[in-house]
């Protein structure tokens, strides 16, 4: 990855990604569906990884830490002395330390460089940041992960897949679904239409940054080699269904009811749900 689009991702962050919106939730949290209707799901999401640190430690390292914006995120470092945080971004890190103090240390730094002494760390978490990698810069953060890691500890990741199979085969009623709700929308006089839209190109303002997804085959391939095989890696589900297909099709008064069916079916299944859903868990194991 290029030393300009590591600038450009942090130029974001700094600037768009974690400041507060007039909702008081950051501008990031729009890339998550905050609604009633589905809050019992997303929660219950966030917390899939709280398990993984149940040994605790020392140190746990969340790379690309953001501001910890989500109270279950907290939970992860619950049984740690104190949590590293490491971050591109210096206002994610000075949002991190508002949320945790003197639970932290604060780091700002690229995760696939990472400035630690090998095997320091008791374990190791990362939401949504490895693909603002390039896949090149995605595997050397790998093996970063693997290098600070100590023996026996593990490590989650959470990204997305460049292509979900689930979500394909939902894309066309998700489509049908939104048409309909901007329809409705616009009977109600909540949406000007497309047109009204297009008169006010200076309102527009950038909503994201770079991002490079890969595959459930490139984890098995270039993943597979670390530590001379040292390693035992697992794809099991954080969430199964994205953000776009929440938004169209869950809504009041069975919404929840679908949500939890679908959770308990994520449960049952997270191999399948991590494979071919739209957000996997990648665990990390580091071999004795």
């Amino acid at each position: 990855m290029s030393q300009d689009s590591k600038q450009k991702v942090r130029e974001f962050y700094d600037e768009i990604g974690w400041s507060r919106e007039s909702s008081g939730y950051y501008q990031n949290a729009r890339y998550e569906d905050l609604r009633p209707v589905s809050a019992e799901y997303i929660h219950k999401c966030h917390l899939r990884l709280t398990p993984y640190f149940a040994s605790g430690g020392k140190f746990l390292l969340d790379v690309g830490c953001g501001p910890i914006q989500y109270k279950e995120y907290l939970t992860y470092s619950e049984k740690y002395e104190k949590r590293v945080c490491a971050d591109i971004s210096l206002t994610a890190l000075k949002e991190a330390r508002k949320r945790i103090g003197d639970k932290g240390f604060f780091v700002v730094c690229d995760a696939a460089n990472l400035p630690f002494k090998s095997e320091c760390m008791d374990g190791m978490v990362s939401l949504h940041t490895f693909h603002h990698l390039d896949l090149v810069d995605q595997k050397k953060a790998w093996q970063e992960t693997w290098r600070v890691l100590d023996k026996g500890k593990t490590a989650v990741v959470v990204n997305g897949w460049t292509e979900s199979e689930m979500m394909k085969k939902w894309q066309s009623r998700v489509e049908r679904a939104e048409r309909a709700g901007h329809f409705i929308a616009r009977l109600r006089g909540k949406e000007t239409g497309p047109a009204k839209k297009e008169q006010q190109p200076e309102q527009k303002k950038a909503t994201g940054t770079f991002v490079k997804k890969m595959d459930a085959e490139w984890v098995r391939k270039e993943l597979s080699g670390l530590g001379d095989g040292k390693v035992k890696i697992e794809i099991r589900c954080w969430r199964s269904v994205s953000v776009r297909w929440l938004r169209a099709l869950i809504h009041p008064p069975y919404g929840k009811i679908a949500l939890r069916r679908l959770f308990a079916k994520e449960e049952t299944h997270p191999e399948y749900y991590g494979e071919y859903g739209q957000y996997p868990m990648i665990i990390l194991k580091k071999q004795n």
